[in-house]
């Protein structure tokens, strides 16, 4: 695929256990030659955890992507119009949003810019992270699952026994997954051993 012609949107939700693996594969997709288009959530936007602080993970996606991130709906609502981007990454995807996205709720840019990409047409792909996916969220990823325009990234337990209900994404697989998602076609095997 030619990534120098492709727009892509990467939003960022406050699952912070996750984030030094995505912003290494923003890092891989960014040297594809893809422009990329950074969506923080609010949480990510404001909170400082154990795992870092929200402005250093600001100040470094902006430096990868060489863009500003979006910070707000308003910011967010012309993704669909002016036809911003050709597919919208959300890694990873809390069960908040995920339920929200299930669910037609549109009150966070993150969903705004799913919300502004499914309008077109054009593919969300979800890479999970949350501790209830075996949980209230399976519904929302079955929900998901059957809803055209939306892919996720493949997927499994991250802890069985101390955490039966958690579900991460490979997010390895983020580049493979969307370079799926953008011909139509959800990356298989979906669910990882």
């Amino acid at each position: 695929m030619d990534w120098n012609n492709k727009n892509i949107g990467f939003a960022m939700t406050g699952s912070f256990c996750t984030f030094a693996k995505v912003i290494a594969e923003l890092e891989h997709l960014k040297k594809t030659g893809a422009n990329l288009l950074p969506i923080f959530s609010q949480n990510t936007q404001t909170t400082d955890t154990r795992f870092g602080k929200a402005d250093d993970f600001i100040k470094q996606v902006e430096t990868i992507t060489g863009n500003r991130i979006i910070r707000n709906i308003a910011e967010a609502e012309p993704i669909g119009p002016k036809k911003l981007i050709d597919a919208l990454v959300i890694a990873p995807c809390t069960g908040n949003t995920l339920a929200k996205l299930a669910n037609g709720i549109t009150d966070t840019c993150v969903t705004m810019a799913a919300k502004s990409t499914i309008r077109n047409h054009r593919p969300v792909l979800i890479a999970i992270s949350t501790n209830d996916g075996l949980g209230t969220s399976a519904k929302n990823i079955g929900q998901l699952l059957n809803m055209k325009n939306f892919y996720f990234v493949p997927f499994s337990q991250d802890d069985p026994i101390g955490k039966n209900n958690s579900l991460v994404a490979d997010m390895s697989k983020i580049k493979d997954s969307l370079e799926c998602a953008l011909s139509g076609i959800q990356i298989q095997p979906l669910l990882q051993g």
